[in-house]
């Protein structure tokens, strides 16, 4: 069985949508985006642009669902798609959830309405080697003591735990959860503090802005973020992907449902292979491949030959 991952804000690089596939799905994906937004979208992954959470979000969108249906095109079509963050919509797209155009257009009001709340002075930091326990028993102690919140945001591993929160919060932080025995504890290049309480009143405004748009029942398996289980109903994608940013990203838990459901070949969509890193470490028995690590004819016959090969 095959699943797509789609990584989420902070995967970004310099000119990623330009190493996109040379392919007719790709190039007609690229086109239709632009023609929504009204802006050529290979305008969104230079070193400036990047700096701004709307063209982030948007251009990882785009980039998940341009290699979605390259794949499709050469008969590789997902039975089960998830995405972390924003890379949620471009699972949902996938599984035919909401039309792309549809979710270019609530992608672009939920990172303007992140975006506002926080212009500045906020974001995410991850710290390895602590479990999710006690990253919650440090950022307890941490605000007793100094008054200063941090929440965790996502579950990506065992003991790989984002946190969210103020600067000097998550480097006050950093330092407290490497004296506690963290292995690394790093700032990630996302400029909002994503997946927690303080984008409660952005979520609402999302929530608002959702009811508008027409959600449809999946034709394959969707995996949510804040449960980590497949949803089955139009209103329930509505409402994960319209509520995401406000609660923890449980991507563990996503990946075990997967492996759970049978998922045995799993292509994580550019840029980026942090979902295929922790897919690789914790569960070897299933093949996991970053695309934009492969040419994608490359890509495309070795998850043919591991699809084949049961």
């Amino acid at each position: 069985m095959l699943a797509l991952l789609f990584p989420g804000q902070g995967a970004q690089t310099d000119g990623f949508l330009h190493r996109l596939p040379r392919h007719r799905a790709v190039r007609d994906t690229l086109e239709e985006a632009s023609q929504v937004l009204g802006a050529d979208v290979l305008t969104l992954d230079t070193p400036d642009a990047l700096r701004s959470t709307v063209a982030v979000q948007i251009g990882l969108t785009v980039a998940g669902v341009a290699i979605t249906r390259a794949l499709a095109d050469e008969q590789l079509v997902a039975e089960i798609s998830a995405g972390l963050s924003v890379g949620a919509y471009a699972a949902a797209v996938g599984c035919g959830a909401i039309h792309f155009a549809d979710a270019l257009k609530m992608v672009r009001r939920r990172a303007e309405l992140m975006e506002t709340a926080y212009p500045s002075g906020y974001g995410l930091a991850a710290i390895s080697g602590l479990t999710e326990y006690q990253v919650e028993t440090l950022a307890a102690r941490h605000a007793d003591e100094n008054r200063q919140h941090v929440y965790i945001g996502n579950v990506n591993a065992p003991r790989q735990i984002v946190v969210a929160g103020a600067n000097d919060a998550l480097d006050a932080f950093a330092a407290r959860a490497l004296a506690a025995g963290a292995r690394k504890a790093a700032r990630l290049a996302v400029s909002v503090p994503s997946h927690c309480e303080l984008l409660a009143q952005a979520t609402d405004g999302l929530v608002a802005y959702a009811k508008e748009i027409p959600f449809h029942a999946p034709h394959s398996t969707y995996v949510g973020n804040r449960g980590g289980r497949p949803l089955y109903t139009a209103d329930a994608i509505r409402d994960d992907l319209a509520t995401n940013m406000r609660y923890t990203v449980r991507w563990f838990d996503a990946l075990a449902v997967m492996q759970e459901m049978g998922a045995r070949v799993l292509i994580e969509a550019p840029p980026g292979q942090v979902l295929t890193d922790i897919a690789r470490e914790y569960f070897p028995d299933s093949t996991a491949l970053a695309a934009s690590t492969f040419p994608f004819d490359r890509l495309v016959a070795t998850a043919r030959r591991r699809l084949d090969a049961g």
